[in-house]
């Protein structure tokens, strides 16, 4: 190998890369073209994430092709990695190890993939191996074997012809200023980037179908498209509205929640050609389409678009990437904006793509604010009641009329205890986690450690008597059943998530990103506890609240048909933007505050959290590599991670500690490039503690 295996072990605190030769002492004969195969190892360790030279027996010329999946021999153990390439020589200057074995002749990673995975990689700080970890799903033999006789080209295109049937002319999208000159774009082979603000979320004009149009529109022109949706419930109701459109082969799904081999099955029929349409979550932003010309986020601001594993890399920055790398359409599209969005709105990049308000005024439900002057004249007490006056009316008249949408802020029946006497939250006595009972006759237990507490004292005044601090979804149900008799109640959260429920006349409460979806559209939704996702300690909650009253409220019907949405939160900036219906509007007063205080997204982040003494040995080298190449970064830290009264202070001084790196972007390049190299180095000497390195996190504020 080069920096690259040698026939005896090596430790791998020498693999610094040495010169080496393609020959091999007394092995089998090589191949005669090309005998040295680039391999990527497949290895968590930031120092081996760069290609090492094996050479290649003659015996394994045929299969051992770039893209394919190998076995290697590495310092004395056998592991995976993938041929990057096949070259003539290496500049090694001793004698190579051959391949030890090809685990398959299917070629899963394209020169296109090996491209953006290692884009995705120097963005976030990361290593190849772990992007192609969730890029490429794990091999599946049965699957290769019946896809083994298949043509590796389909020309023409499965859905060329039928989506040539398609008639941008009379979408949905027509309602939308820039919306027709879109679809026409697309379909005449163009590579416009839009930022679209829909409107409703059910119906033959919701979202779904405009995503659909949209891509019904670029496979006009021949090419594929990737569309990435956060959750099942998403996917379920594109993968329909694109299979309206277009040939059901010709849409090929992309989910871990599918299992294994439905997904390999599906990867392989992207990367054969037989499918030119990739619909899924995450990890279908990487789908190796053919002749890409459209990529689509649906909803970036939700957090499942980030992957939980390293490097956190997000959705919506890797389609980015792969738009910029392979010159595609871009569509971001949501029913609110993330200041992400209008921050590419405001450079010019993407163009907005709204209603204008006489569409919106009859499409959108009339939302009405509790907490107003007008509403505080009529019922004075209406902001101390978590159901006021005019949201109880509301729901009653519209119960007459069809379902009633009611979002609360917690799962469970009561999340949260306090001291009947003092108000102290209640705590475990074991972990000191906050106690939760799960029903009106359940035992109070720690949602932290699990352990039951029936004889509970307090802490503070010893008192034994315990209060509600906060109503969950189960709780709420309750509650609105005794205030409706007669009327069904359905509930939506936790593990009993709801995709839809039919058109009756139904109560249907539901936490906040668990709304299940009317066919026909609720009749009025309730809007509740907006001022605790308000207080949430972190630096989108005003903007995570808005998107989340935003996917409610587009699930009501319009106001001409009646439809009124009601919010309880008390009036402010957030929730003028819904009474206004102007995401777009609140998206850009927010992003101009962080960009005045430069806070993301005005600048990037990168979270360095570990052991004192290790965060501070890394962000000292960090910091001094920096300044060598003129840089100067504003450091936040070293905080605590876990901040609790409880703690004894030999426990505060040994637990986890984290410094915040703020980023400019013309400088984001570099200080990337540099943390990788920092992060490598430390890996290599394995001399101190390990750090975790985390780009853009969006819970890190």
């Amino acid at each position: 190998m080069s920096s690259h295996p040698t026939p005896e072990p090596l430790q791998l605190s020498l693999l610094q890369g040495f010169p080496a030769t393609a020959r091999t002492a007394g092995g089998p004969p090589l191949a005669a073209d090309r005998p040295v195969a680039r391999v990527l190892i497949e290895s968590p360790l930031p120092h081996l994430d760069r290609s090492f030279d094996y050479s290649v027996p003659a015996e394994l010329d045929d299969d051992a092709q770039p893209g394919v999946r190998v076995r290697v021999k590495f310092s004395g153990q056998e592991l995976g990695g993938y041929i990057l390439d096949r070259v003539e020589e290496s500049d090694a200057g001793q004698p190579l190890v051959p391949l030890h074995k090809v685990v398959s002749p299917v070629a899963v990673l394209t020169p296109a993939l090996q491209e953006l995975t290692a884009r995705v990689a120097a963005r976030y700080a990361g290593t190849v191996s772990d992007v192609l970890r969730v890029a490429i799903p794990p091999r599946v033999v049965k699957v290769e074997k019946e896809l083994a006789g298949a043509e590796l080209s389909a020309q023409p295109e499965p859905a060329t012809q039928a989506a040539a049937n398609h008639d941008p002319s009379g979408s949905a999208w027509t309602r939308y200023r820039n919306g027709a000159a879109f679809l026409r774009h697309l379909a005449s082979g163009g590579s416009p980037r839009a930022a679209l603000s829909a409107l409703q979320g059910f119906g033959p004009d919701g979202w779904p179908h405009l995503i659909a149009q949209s891509v019904a529109a670029v496979r006009q022109s021949g090419r594929g498209a990737v569309v990435v949706v956060p959750d099942y419930r998403d996917l379920e109701r594109v993968q329909a509205a694109l299979e309206d459109l277009l040939p059901a082969d010709d849409v090929a799904r992309l989910t871990a929640d599918d299992g294994q081999t439905p997904r390999y099955r599906n990867y392989l029929r992207i990367l054969k050609g037989t499918a030119g349409v990739a619909v899924g979550t995450r990890s279908a932003a990487y789908a190796p389409v053919r002749n890409l010309g459209l990529v689509v986020c649906w909803d970036d601001g939700d957090d499942l678009h980030v992957e939980q594993r390293s490097p956190y890399a997000h959705t919506r920055e890797v389609l980015l990437l792969r738009a910029e790398q392979e010159g595609t359409a871009c569509l971001l599209a949501g029913h609110s904006r993330s200041t992400e969005v209008q921050r590419l709105v405001d450079a010019g990049w993407a163009m907005p793509v709204e209603a204008e308000r006489t569409v919106l005024r009859r499409t959108v439900p009339r939302v009405l604010n509790t907490a107003d002057s007008f509403e505080q004249e009529r019922d004075p007490l209406a902001r101390l009641a978590r159901l006021p006056g005019a949201a109880w009316r509301t729901a009653k008249e519209a119960l007459e009329r069809g379902p009633v949408l009611v979002q609360v802020a917690r799962a469970g029946y009561a999340p949260s205890l306090a001291c009947e006497t003092c108000r102290e939250p209640a705590r475990c006595p074991s972990c000191q986690g906050p106690l939760a009972i799960a029903g009106s006759a359940a035992v109070p237990q720690c949602r932290w450690c699990s352990t039951p507490a029936p004889t509970w004292r307090c802490a503070h005044c010893q008192g034994t008597r315990l209060r509600r601090g906060a109503a969950g979804v189960l709780r709420t149900a309750e509650e609105l059943g005794r205030a409706f008799p007669g009327k069904a109640v359905v509930t939506s959260s936790g593990q009993n998530v709801k995709a839809t429920v039919p058109d009756a006349c139904a109560l249907v409460v539901a936490t906040v990103g668990a709304e299940p979806v009317a066919p026909g559209g609720y009749a009025a939704a309730l809007l509740l506890d907006g001022d605790s996702l308000l207080r949430r300690e972190n630096l989108r909650a005003g903007e995570d609240a808005v998107r989340r009253w935003f996917n409610a409220a587009a699930l009501v019907r319009p106001a001409t048909e009646g439809g009124i949405a009601v919010i309880t939160a008390d009036d402010t900036a957030a929730v003028g933007a819904l009474l206004r219906w102007d995401p777009a509007g609140y998206a850009q007063r927010e992003l101009g505050l962080r960009t005045e205080l430069q806070l993301p997204p005005a600048v990037r982040v990168a979270a360095v959290t570990g052991g004192s003494a290790a965060v501070g040995h890394f962000t000292a080298s960090a910091t001094k590599l920096l300044a060598a190449e003129g840089v100067e970064l504003r450091v936040a830290g070293p905080a605590p991670l876990l901040q609790s009264a409880a703690l004894t202070s030999a426990e505060t001084e040994g637990q986890d500690v984290r410094t915040l790196l703020f980023i400019p972007y013309a400088q984001a390049t570099t200080v990337t490039r540099v943390l990788r190299a920092a992060k490598a180095a430390g890996a290599a000497k394995r001399t101190e503690d390990p750090v975790q390195l985390r780009l853009d996190g969006v819970d890190v504020l």
